[in-house]
């Protein structure tokens, strides 16, 4: 698994395939200004019913005030799915897919059948990279001490199985997505926040109802 970007330490250049929409942004050139990545899915209703609305009012509010927005559309399940035609359709043409599209139709939250509102900044389809077939030992360590904080409280019955389990998910998975990888993300929608300095300040899954006050706070800084 590659090097984790940790809170406090410059973020390097985005491991992304290719910009769909808007010019690629170079983080390098962004210091002064604060920087807020929405990280998403396509097949991820809560990504179109929160995460993405939410990106697109702080882009609204605060691009001239110093804050610069970036959508990178991710994979980590559902390989058929998330993928770059997918996104492309959902630029060019408003088109959402599968798990998103009946769950928007069912909120009644689709024009036509097409996306009721547009993305207005910068889109980018994260890197893949094709697995290979076995984890090491270590590897599937790594991926339970990230994601199971109480693992070693367990009884030894129980992290076997444990085990077991991440090693049977990690050798379902047919890629890795090196963005969602580098900040050691744990699902989608997701937001990482890097500040004036060009330095990762936090990584947030979920929707968060703090982020428009932890945006302020690293454009008063």
């Amino acid at each position: 698994m590659m090097n984790k970007i940790r809170i406090g330490q410059t973020v390097p250049l985005l491991p992304v395939s290719d910009w769909v929409q808007g010019n690629p942004i170079d983080l390098t050139q962004q210091n002064g200004r604060v920087v807020l990545i929405e990280v998403f899915q396509l097949n991820c209703p809560g990504c179109f019913l929160y995460g993405l609305p939410q990106a697109i009012e702080m882009h609204r509010k605060y691009s001239d005030k110093g804050l610069t927005v970036i959508g990178i559309s991710t994979a980590f399940e559902d390989f058929d799915k998330n993928t770059l035609d997918n996104l492309k359709l959902l630029v060019n043409q408003q088109q959402v897919i599968g798990h998103s599209y009946r769950v928007l139709a069912e909120h009644d939250l689709l024009d036509d059948g097409k996306l009721s509102y547009r993305v207005p900044f910068p889109l980018a389809m994260d890197r893949l990279i094709e697995r290979r077939a076995n984890f090491s030992d270590e590897e599937i360590t790594e991926f339970i001490n990230s994601r199971i904080p109480d693992f070693e409280q367990q009884s030894d019955l129980q992290r076997e199985q444990i085990r077991q389990n991440v090693a049977f998910y990690l050798e379902g998975l047919k890629y890795r997505a090196e963005t969602f990888e580098l900040f050691d993300l744990q699902g989608t929608p997701s937001s990482i926040l890097i500040d004036k300095e060009g330095r990762l300040a936090e990584c947030l899954f979920g929707h968060d109802p703090e982020l428009e006050f932890r945006i302020q706070k690293l454009l008063e800084a």
